[in-house]
Parts: structure tokens; sequence; C-alpha cells
């Protein structure tokens, strides 16, 4: 949440920073703006709204080679232009972009107020200018660091000095921060997805550290003062400029992508002669994947729906005992952590702020966690150590779809390799090899012929409820989809297991109620049934999403939508394509903001 980008080199500031929100803006867009170094003072211009609405008011800014911006997702503060960064001190001498919250905000304010600075914001982040203007004397990294020892909460921050121009001060606790190292410049941000337009030759700031960077170097050092070394390490991975590549919205770009999405997840990792898979990244040998006797995910979001799917197929494949937690849930309530449990922590920014507090609890109490995710070089990926990439690619719509599909798939080829080492045979292995491989034509052929996603956008755009109902694995495609819907079309939607439907949210249905069932060929199929004539007595409109081929299915729903067939434990990788279709088409019917909507941010990096 919040985007930060920093700027120091022989180039003009301005037009870097603009490329860098863009590239940001995915991490927050109530406001945006940004500071630049000239002729011995801060020149700062902020405005409500996209980086479009800044970049289209900015008029005759200064030619300078210095500067730092941001876009904000508000967390204290109404989305004023007074609450937008970048923040000032009184005298408009030093400059601050923040990620993060500051949980001794109104100590401090007051501490401050006593002293006379007025504040301009509701914001807790302008507490920091004036703080560190409090600590200055001369030495901007030493003004920061006293701040700093002053603040209890998360932050990312980078800092100007109208009396240093040439340098940066950056620092993080909780709030991840990278440092690019190009030729003769140097970049500041929250991730390295705006990093990659000037180098791959990257810092990562850990946790207590803090660094005066210039154009040409970065010293680096802890709160505490002890020397840090300094690792540069190379990005790799695909980080291209964000392209809608002629679709109107990134999410529908990458509902498309997925079959390519899954395929790269896949590829390489199939070993279908031997009925197996490998997850190099676990650095685990058959003998070790023996010792675990349970498997715990921990995620928040989607990621804890692709983590509910993992658990069950888990179970039903590897037969060990496996389920799903919420993180921010997991973390505070004196969680059991055992030895020979094996947890994973799933996150597509791999920024997660619940999911990485969760990996810090279950580590201090000797649990083996390891990570699944898509950012190469994110927080949860290093504070791990081991885990796996999912390789979805950049995803830029906020409402998560092609990670959703390549977490689930991930997670089943490390079923595969668990399985694998216990009852599942060869011949066994060598099916799921398969049906595995086969999966990206299998998604690839649904999202070809989607089915009448219209008409169940009519059934359900203008609903004041909508109930989703699933059963097992189709559970966890039924939450997925609801999320979906609450997300981008803020239509007001549950999801519960089918056989829960009659302990209280039938109470819900009447007449034209829109009931969706995620009802595949599986051996739940008929107790489904059951369910959708239940649902029907009362009144409730349905759309189904079945089989292709099951006709009995069919018939019973007021709008029935096929999906190829594949077994059990793979199809919620079929059934979400629907969901997400009718969350889309449904957000766009009713003119929401599809990639963008509204009160939510890509990357939570705030608990």
């Amino acid at each position: 949440m919040c985007g930060i980008f920093g700027y120091i080199g022989s180039k003009k500031a301005l037009p870097r920073l603009m490329e860098g929100l863009h590239r940001l803006e995915y991490r927050g867009y109530d406001s945006a703006g940004v500071a630049l170094l000239h002729d011995g003072r801060i020149w700062t211009h902020r405005r409500v709204g996209r980086v479009i609405q800044l970049e289209r008011t900015l008029n005759e800014p200064p030619d300078s080679r210095t500067g730092i911006a941001h876009t904000r997702w508000a967390t204290h503060g109404g989305i004023t232009e007074d609450n937008a960064h970048p923040h000032l001190d009184t005298e408009g001498r030093i400059a601050v972009v923040h990620n993060g919250i500051i949980e001794n905000m109104t100590t401090l304010r007051a501490q401050l107020e006593k002293e006379g600075v007025v504040f301009r914001s509701e914001t807790d982040s302008e507490v920091l200018p004036h703080l560190i203007r409090h600590f200055y004397r001369g030495n901007p990294l030493e003004a920061v660091n006293s701040a700093l020892q002053e603040v209890r909460g998360s932050y990312g921050i980078a800092v100007l000095f109208a009396d240093h121009p040439d340098c940066i001060v950056a620092a993080r606790n909780g709030s991840p921060l990278v440092v690019g190292l190009g030729d003769g410049e140097t970049v500041i941000a929250s991730d390295p997805q705006p990093v990659v337009a000037h180098t791959r030759r990257v810092v990562y700031l850990e946790d207590r550290e803090i660094a005066l960077v210039t154009a040409d170097d970065i010293e680096l050092q802890r709160l505490d003062g002890t020397a840090v070394n300094t690792e540069v390490e190379v990005i790799s991975g695909d980080y291209d400029v964000a392209d809608q590549r002629g679709y109107p919205h990134f999410m529908l770009k990458e509902i498309h992508e997925q079959p390519e999405a899954i395929e790269r997840c896949l590829r390489g990792r199939i070993q279908e002669e031997e009925g197996n898979a490998r997850l190099g990244g676990l650095n685990m040998t058959p003998r070790d994947l023996l010792q675990v006797n349970s498997v715990t995910n921990v995620a928040c979001g989607t990621a804890y729906h692709a983590g509910l799917v993992g658990a069950m197929a888990i179970e039903a494949l590897a037969r060990i005992p496996a389920r799903a937690e919420i993180a921010s849930e997991y973390r505070h309530r004196r969680p059991i952590v055992s030895p020979d449990t094996l947890f994973f922590a799933i996150s597509q920014s791999g920024e997660t702020a619940d999911t990485l507090g969760a990996v810090q609890e279950i580590r201090l109490k000797g649990g083996h966690c390891m990570g699944v995710v898509n950012v190469v070089g994110s927080t949860i990926a290093r504070e791990c150590g081991a885990g796996t990439y999912v390789y979805a690619g950049p995803e830029v719509a906020v409402a998560s779809t092609k990670a959703f599909t390549s977490q689930v798939t991930a997670l089943l080829l490390f079923t595969l390799m668990l399985a694998r080492t216990r009852n599942l045979s060869l011949g066994e292995g060598r099916r799921v090899a398969r049906v595995l491989k086969e999966m990206p034509s299998k998604v690839a052929e649904y999202l070809q012929r989607p089915g009448p996603i219209d008409e169940a956008t009519a059934v359900v755009r203008d609903a004041p409820y909508v109930l989703f109902l699933g059963r097992g694995f189709s559970y966890a495609a039924a939450l997925e989809g609801a999320l979906k819907l609450k997300e981008i079309a803020y239509v007001a939607c549950e999801a519960y297991p089918a056989g829960e439907m009659k302990h209280g949210p039938i109470a819900m249905l009447e007449e034209g109620t829109p009931v969706l069932v995620v009802a595949p060929r599986d051996d739940q199929r008929d107790k489904a049934i059951s369910n959708m004539k239940e649902v029907q007595a009362r009144g409730a409109r349905l759309i189904v999403v079945h089989t292709a081929g099951d006709d009995e299915v069919a018939a019973l729903a007021d709008v029935a939508i096929p999906v190829p067939p594949v077994p059990y434990w793979a199809s919620p990788l079929v059934t979400v394509l629907p969901l997400q279709l009718l969350a889309y088409q449904t957000g766009l019917a009713l003119g929401r903001d599809i990639d963008r909507p509204r009160n939510l941010a890509k990357s939570v990096t705030v608990e």
C-alpha cells in the first residue's frame, strides 16, 4: 500500500519520477505527489486522484536532477490534497514520503505541537518531517536515524533535504524498499517493478536499516549504528512495462493470460515418466518430504483460497493432514507450531504484511516456512529463504486472477511430490502429471467459449444479495468467486459450503435471489443437486457452473455455464474462470473502476 519512488542522477528527475509512479500505481491511487530539489529549495506538487491527474497539472516544474514521489492508499486521514504526500517540515526544507503506519503518532504529534509545530494534515506520516527537523543539526543521516529511534510502527521512507541536494535518505521497517544502482543514477522504490527501467542491480533494505543514497553509491547501516555489508543482487524475471495489449482492462487481459501463466508455472517442473514433479526452490529430498507429517498454508484473501485448494489436494492425494489459515488471525492467536509441520506462506506480491507477520511468528516458534510468491526478490521470498515462485508474470489489476490459478498450480505440483513419497503409485502419479500438463489447454478451451456470462450478469447486477455455494474443492472456488464479485462490482454476496446452506443462509433467500452453485461432476455432485433443488423451492434463480455434458445439472439452472471436464482435485482451475468473468462483466455493467476498485490496493503492506 502506497508507492514510493526516488531518483538522483544526471538526468531530469521529473519524467523518471512520473514513470515510476505509473508503474507503482497499483499500490495506491487515492492521491499522488512529487518533491523536487532545485536551487536550494524543495518544490512540491500534489493532487487527489490518479497519477495522470498529477501529471496533467504539472505547471512549469523546475529542472531538477533529484526528487521523490508517492502514490497514496489512505490509512490515516481522508483523501485530500493536504493528506497527500510528500509532507514537509514547517520551514519547507525537509520532504518525506512514507509507506506504513506510525503507531505512536498521537504521542509524537502532541510532543511536536508543544514545540510550536502546526500540522497541516490528518496523517500519521506528517510527524516524520517535523520529527526529523527536530533532530537535524546539519547531518541528514543522523537526523533521520535519531527521529526513527522515536518511532514505533512500520515504515518505508525517502527523505529530501534542501541543504543536501546530492543525497536522499531512505529507511525501512516492515514496508519494503529497494535501491537500484545504475550508471550515474540511483533509484529508490517500493518494489522492483519501476527499478528495472533504470537498472537490474539492486540492494534490498532489510528492517531497521537506513541508507544514504547518492547518484553513484549507497551507504548502508543499521539504525543502531552498526555497519551493513552492502549486498548487490541482480534482478531476474519478467518486469516488462505494463501493457493492456488491446484489452479494455488489465483484469480481462490477466484472465486471458491464465493458460500461459499456468504453463510457465509448470515448465520444467513436471516429470511425467516418473509420475512426479520437482520444485527446485524447496530444496527438499524425498527423505525430507517423508518427515513432513502435516502442512499448513497461511495467506490472506485470494491467496488464502488458493491455500484451501492446496490443503484439500494434499489430504486427498498425499493423505496427510493439511489446512489453510488466514494469516492475520493465525499470528495473533498463540498458534501451536509443530516441528514436523511444513508451512507455506502464499502471497502474490510477497509483501503482504499479515502473511509476513505469520512467517515471522512461525519461524520464532521453530517452524519451517516456505514461500509461494509471484514477485521475485520480495520480502516473503527472502524471509523464508526457500520456496517456489509461481511465475504468473506481472499482475497489474488490483483483483487477483492469474496469480490464483498459478498459486493453485504450484501447490498441486507440491502435492504430487508429497504424494509420490507416500501412497501414490507410479501409474497414478503419471495420470496426475498428465492432467497437470493438460491444464493450460483446458483453461484456454474454456476461455475461447466462456458460455452465457452475459445472462448470468443480468441476473446478479441489480441483486441486493447473491449467495455462492460449493462443496469440497468447489467451496474454495465459490469463496474466490464471491470475493471477486465484491471486489470488482461491489455487490453484496457471500460464499458457504453448500451443506451449511440450511444452517442459516437459506433465511436470506426470497423470490428471485441469485444463487450461484459450483457443481462439477465429482463425488459430491448428487448432494449439490439436492442443495440446488432446496434453493429453487424458495424461488431462487440458479446460476450453475457445471461440467460440460452434465445435462441433469444444466437442466436445473436458470443459467448453466459449462466448463471442461477435469478431475475433482484440479476443478478450481476451470470452475473459477466463469466466476472471474462474471465479476468483470458485472463491474463493467455497473460502471465500476475495474482495475482500481475503491478502497483496495494490490500490495497490502500494513495491518
